[in-house]
């Protein structure tokens, strides 16, 4: 009897464990949040990728060696939406990770993420941030020297991001990014919308403000005027009341002159 030939197994790298994006609801929300952010900041470069968590398989036909960043970038790769990463497929080394941290995590953040990273993707810069600072470091940036990790010194409270441009740090409790060239917070695009609106409101209001001190100033002009022309009559009346009077004496002396001409 002849023995059937077997297709060898086809291997599956799955798209998804089944477990939440991250953790807490505020881990969520920065997550997309920067995903946004960097997205929006390479929309006009060509073939720069932000995504972030979705799975990255770093060895070919092995599913195992698998692993999620919570936010990513890399250059050389097309903004079509991709499923997974898989390194044989797509640039094999990284620019960018941010790593959303909390207390079940940070071990592995620390260690063998850290060491991936560091020696197999070899990504230019990993960062790792805590929302709820209750780890330590519970921000901390890693920048590649040389094929070993060196980490990044604050500068005014911010971590400079060569790969991006820009700073890591937070504002209002929040990690956002920061132009040290425009001196201005880079957020997701309805903080921008709210800014926006504030601004609009501030000028509306100032706007507001602008035409009452006018109008005040309009009042207290034609209050001026009008004192200033009621001074004007009271020294056109003194004037006449003294041309009368003097009229008066005059005739007062004349009088009197003929009073003492009759005598």
């Amino acid at each position: 009897m002849q023995e059937k030939i077997r297709a060898a197994p086809t291997l599956v790298y799955p798209e998804s464990d089944g477990e939440p994006m991250a953790e807490t609801g505020r881990h969520v929300r920065l997550l997309l949040d920067m995903i946004e952010t960097i997205d929006r900041l390479f929309r006009d470069v060509p073939d720069v990728h932000v995504c972030g968590n979705m799975f990255l398989y770093y060895e070919e036909g092995n599913p195992r060696k698998v692993l999620s960043p919570d936010v990513f970038m890399v250059r050389g790769v097309s903004k079509k939406e991709l499923r997974t990463y898989k390194t044989w497929e797509q640039q094999p080394y990284l620019d960018f990770v941010l790593e959303l941290a909390s207390p079940s995590t940070y071990t592995k953040d620390f260690n063998e993420k850290k060491t991936i990273y560091e020696q197999i993707l070899r990504v230019k810069e990993y960062y790792i941030y805590d929302p709820y600072h209750e780890i330590q470091p519970s921000f901390i940036g890693f920048r590649l020297v040389e094929g070993v990790y060196e980490e990044i010194a604050f500068v005014d409270g911010r971590l400079p991001s060569e790969t991006l441009g820009l700073e890591l740090g937070e504002r209002d409790g929040v990690l956002r990014l920061y132009d040290p060239v425009t001196e201005a917070w880079m957020g997701p695009s309805r903080e921008h919308v709210d800014e926006t609106n504030v601004r609009a409101s501030e000028a509306e209001t100032y706007a507001r403000e602008a035409e009452n001190r006018a109008s005040e100033a309009e009042t207290y002009a034609r209050e001026a005027e009008n004192r200033a022309s009621e001074a004007e009559n009271r020294v056109s009346e003194e004037a006449r009341a003294r041309r009368e009077a003097e009229a008066e004496i005059e005739q007062l002396r004349a009088a009197l002159q003929r009073l003492q001409s009759s005598e």
